[in-house]
């Protein structure tokens, strides 16, 4: 399984709504949201960093797309 498959533009959008989702946790309130909210900003930001998308390759998993 070839995991290196996001391009320059995908990793881009990884961050940019990484980077959303942390300002919206943010203006939130650091100790009021919820420490669940920080998963899909990690994936993201691990997303955005190796070209590895955990949740692509979740989705694979589960469909069984090829």
């Amino acid at each position: 399984m070839q995991l290196n498959k996001a391009g320059s533009s995908m990793r881009f959008f990884f961050l940019v709504l990484g980077l959303l989702i942390l300002l919206g946790i943010y203006l939130t309130g650091f100790s009021v949201v919820h420490w669940f909210s920080y998963v899909p900003v990690v994936f993201m930001f691990f997303a955005a960093i190796t070209g590895i998308c955990p949740g692509l390759i979740i989705s694979k998993s589960i469909f069984g797309d090829k």
